[in-house]
């Protein structure tokens, strides 16, 4: 009992709850399936895909995917300056299990949805 409560206690050095705590948020997965989707895509265009996020979100969002190394970002030197957004190989590697889950949320969601409402009661 003991090894498991230091197992989990330590948010920091464990890998599930810091990594998913990065692209499991309420955008991050969203914006890994619109590149895995389409490949290669500007800001504007990753908007307009999403259009019920913010463009402050967004790019706090492609940030943080950066950081961890799931997505590239590419500037181009030409003016105005152009800028794109893929999948890194270590972002395209996610992709298989983010597609696993989403199959399983379409799989239960109305399961869900209705014992959310058993429980509110």
């Amino acid at each position: 009992m003991e090894n498991s409560e230091k197992k989990f206690a330590d948010s920091e050095n464990c890998p599930v709850r810091n990594v998913l705590d990065r692209f499991g948020d309420k955008w991050s997965t969203l914006v890994l399936l619109v590149l895995d989707d389409t490949k290669v895509l500007r800001f504007n265009e990753i908007h307009k895909m999403i259009d019920t996020i913010s463009q402050k979100m967004l790019a706090v969002t492609l940030k943080s995917l950066e950081a961890d190394g799931l997505v590239l970002r590419t500037q181009y030197p030409e003016i105005p300056p152009r800028v794109e957004y893929t999948l890194s190989e270590r972002g395209a590697s996610l992709i298989p299990h983010i597609k696993s889950l989403v199959q399983w949320a379409n799989a239960n969601f109305e399961a869900i949805t209705q014992s959310r409402a058993a429980y509110k009661k």
